[in-house]
């Protein structure tokens, strides 16, 4: 039996906090045509609802993802892995700074350009993640 320690509970605060994060944009995105026959102000009350649990997310995946780093010794592992890692770091901010210009936008063109940065920021991420400690 493994065992229960810190580093599964940091790890599963990881994990949940990405579910919400890239979960929830993708659960949006495919609920917006229904939002949008119940009205025209129906994908906002939705996207700010979300956004209430959103960014607590967010913010668990920077901290846990920090703490992660402060468990390893990088300059130990390969060369690769310090690629994936640094590629990661940087899509995981694209995906905050899009989601931020989405929140704030008002114009089609900010709604769109900023959800699209966040969802492929998430998503890339995610595969980032997945692939360093495959």
């Amino acid at each position: 039996m493994p065992t229960l320690d810190l580093s599964v509970v940091r790890l599963y605060l990881h994990i949940l906090a990405a579910t919400i994060w890239v979960g929830g944009q993708i659960t949006l995105v495919a609920l917006l045509p229904t939002l949008r026959t119940i009205g025209p102000d129906a994908p906002r009350a939705a996207a700010r609802a979300f956004n209430r649990v959103a960014w607590g997310a967010f913010a668990v995946l920077v901290v846990t993802g920090l703490w992660n780093l402060a468990e390893i010794n990088v300059a130990d592992r390969s060369l690769t892995y310090q690629f994936v890692l640094f590629a990661k770091l940087a899509v995981v901010a694209a995906s905050g700074i899009g989601a931020a210009i989405h929140a704030a936008g008002r114009s089609k063109l900010a709604l769109a350009l900023g959800g699209s940065v966040a969802g492929l920021g998430a998503l890339i991420a995610l595969f980032l993640g997945t692939w360093m400690h495959g």
